[in-house]
């Protein structure tokens, strides 16, 4: 139920992220969707290990990306739309009442009792926790993350090679 929810508030705030136009309403729109994507794939792990550092990572960007956009664009205005609110609340009105007619539909195919529901996820939680860590750093999945840790290293490398130290900011100040 939940994740239908978060899935609707994705697909919600994709399509206000489409019809944005100033730079810090696009900003504040991309980390609302990090949020629930974090939240989604915390759910599905069932540990937020991963979705605490994916959403620290986000954070870090969006901290950079916010000073960059506020040097460039700071003296533009900010105006809320009508349209575009009416539109996004009735979309995401939709995409609530399609997720409860879904999980209702859904709920009733299974016939389990719900104490044996919640053995069935008290189990899947253990077993899913005390694995998450290790199939991270094993083998299989070891050779990726090593590939990112050395992606990351290269991609530092390059950009403090490219900046030029005595250019200065883009905009000029006046």
């Amino acid at each position: 139920m939940i994740q239908l929810m978060l899935y609707s508030l994705i697909i919600t705030t994709s399509i206000i992220f489409l019809n944005m136009i100033h730079p810090l309403a696009l900003g504040l729109t991309l980390l609302i969707q990090t949020i629930f994507v974090c939240m989604l794939t915390g759910l599905m792990t069932k540990s937020f290990w991963y979705s605490y550092i994916l959403f620290l990572i986000f954070l870090g960007g969006m901290l950079v990306l916010f000073i960059y956009v506020t040097s460039l664009a700071s003296n533009e205005m900010f105006n809320l739309s009508i349209k575009l609110t009416v539109f996004s609340s009735f979309i995401l009105i939709f995409m609530l009442i399609l997720s409860f007619i879904i999980d209702k539909t859904s709920s009733s195919l299974f016939l389990m009792n719900n104490d044996m529901q919640s053995i069935i996820n008290m189990n899947s939680y253990f077993m899913e926790n005390s694995l998450s860590l290790n199939k991270l750093y094993n083998f299989p999945t070891n050779f990726i993350t090593i590939l990112l840790m050395n992606y990351l290293l290269i991609t530092l490398i390059v950009v403090v090679k490219i900046t030029k130290l005595f250019k200065g900011p883009i905009r000029m100040m006046s």
